[in-house]
Protein backbone atom coordinates (compact mmCIF):
# COMPACT_ATOMS: atom_id res chain seq x y z
CA UNK A 1 0.00 0.00 0.00
CA UNK A 2 1.40 3.40 -1.04
CA UNK A 3 1.22 6.30 1.42
CA UNK A 4 -0.40 9.46 0.12
CA UNK A 5 1.29 12.84 0.41
CA UNK A 6 0.17 14.78 3.51
CA UNK A 7 -1.91 17.18 1.38
CA UNK A 8 -3.77 14.54 -0.54
CA UNK A 9 -3.12 12.71 -3.81
CA UNK A 10 -3.60 15.69 -6.15
CA UNK A 11 -1.92 18.44 -4.12
CA UNK A 12 1.81 19.10 -4.29
CA UNK A 13 3.86 18.74 -1.15
CA UNK A 14 4.61 22.04 0.58
CA UNK A 15 7.98 23.55 -0.35
CA UNK A 16 10.81 22.98 2.04
CA UNK A 17 11.84 26.04 4.02
CA UNK A 18 15.12 27.84 3.80
CA UNK A 19 18.22 26.24 5.21
CA UNK A 20 19.89 27.63 8.30
CA UNK A 21 22.66 28.97 6.08
CA UNK A 22 20.18 30.78 3.83
CA UNK A 23 18.44 32.34 6.84
CA UNK A 24 21.84 33.42 8.20
CA UNK A 25 22.72 35.10 4.87
CA UNK A 26 19.47 37.07 4.95
CA UNK A 27 20.11 38.00 8.60
CA UNK A 28 23.48 39.49 7.66
CA UNK A 29 21.76 41.59 5.00
CA UNK A 30 19.26 42.96 7.53
CA UNK A 31 22.06 44.45 9.62
CA UNK A 32 23.69 47.82 9.12
CA UNK A 33 27.47 48.05 9.09
CA UNK A 34 29.63 50.69 10.79
CA UNK A 35 32.61 50.90 8.50
CA UNK A 36 34.47 49.46 5.57
CA UNK A 37 35.35 45.82 5.99
CA UNK A 38 33.00 45.20 8.91
CA UNK A 39 30.48 43.27 6.83
CA UNK A 40 33.14 41.17 5.12
CA UNK A 41 34.71 40.37 8.50
CA UNK A 42 31.32 39.35 9.88
CA UNK A 43 30.68 37.13 6.83
CA UNK A 44 33.93 35.28 7.44
CA UNK A 45 33.47 35.01 11.22
CA UNK A 46 29.73 34.33 11.47
CA UNK A 47 29.16 32.29 8.32
CA UNK A 48 32.60 30.78 7.76
CA UNK A 49 32.69 31.63 4.05
CA UNK A 50 34.38 34.08 1.75
CA UNK A 51 32.56 37.28 0.80
CA UNK A 52 32.61 36.12 -2.83
CA UNK A 53 30.75 32.91 -1.97
CA UNK A 54 28.38 34.88 0.27
CA UNK A 55 27.38 37.20 -2.57
CA UNK A 56 26.91 34.24 -4.92
CA UNK A 57 24.53 32.64 -2.43
CA UNK A 58 22.77 35.93 -1.77
CA UNK A 59 22.19 36.54 -5.47
CA UNK A 60 20.67 33.08 -5.85
CA UNK A 61 18.46 33.68 -2.79
CA UNK A 62 17.03 36.81 -4.39
CA UNK A 63 15.52 34.60 -7.08
CA UNK A 64 14.20 32.01 -4.59
CA UNK A 65 10.49 32.25 -3.79
CA UNK A 66 11.11 30.75 -0.36
CA UNK A 67 13.45 33.62 0.53
CA UNK A 68 10.82 36.13 -0.59
CA UNK A 69 8.24 34.42 1.62
CA UNK A 70 10.62 34.28 4.59
CA UNK A 71 11.85 37.90 4.43
CA UNK A 72 9.96 39.97 1.84
CA UNK A 73 11.26 43.36 3.01
CA UNK A 74 14.93 42.41 2.71
CA UNK A 75 14.55 40.43 -0.51
CA UNK A 76 12.52 43.13 -2.28
CA UNK A 77 14.98 45.84 -1.18
CA UNK A 78 17.92 43.84 -2.50
CA UNK A 79 16.10 43.07 -5.75
CA UNK A 80 15.55 46.81 -6.29
CA UNK A 81 19.25 47.49 -5.64
CA UNK A 82 20.26 44.72 -8.04
CA UNK A 83 17.96 46.00 -10.78
CA UNK A 84 19.23 49.57 -10.34
CA UNK A 85 22.81 48.35 -10.73
CA UNK A 86 21.91 46.39 -13.84
CA UNK A 87 20.23 49.46 -15.28
CA UNK A 88 23.42 51.52 -14.86
CA UNK A 89 25.52 49.03 -16.83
Amino acid sequence: MTALPPNGPDEPAPPAGLSDRDRAVLAVERQSWAGPGAKERAIREQLGMSPTRYYQLLNALLDDRRALEADPVTVNRLRRVREARRGRR
